[in-house]
């Protein structure tokens, strides 16, 4: 029980942090470009998953055609 106090007293503390940090122009211009990166790698994990999903239906397709000839 008290793990779970220090993890909720950390969460707590950090998003009080982050708030005081995100009030100055430099802490704004740092989270923007946090949020950016983290945009970034989401915009490339969903484009990696759309292709290697493609990639399973095409092979998909090819065993298909290799069943009926």
């Amino acid at each position: 029980m008290g793990k779970l106090f220090w993890l909720v007293t950390g969460v707590v503390l950090g998003f009080v942090g982050a708030h005081f940090v995100n009030q100055t122009a430099e802490g704004r211009r740092f989270f923007a470009r946090v949020n950016r990166g983290v945009d970034e790698l989401g915009r490339a994990f969903a484009s990696g998953y759309r292709d290697a999903d493609a990639d399973d239906e095409a092979e998909a397709l090819r065993a298909a055609f290799r069943e009926r000839a």
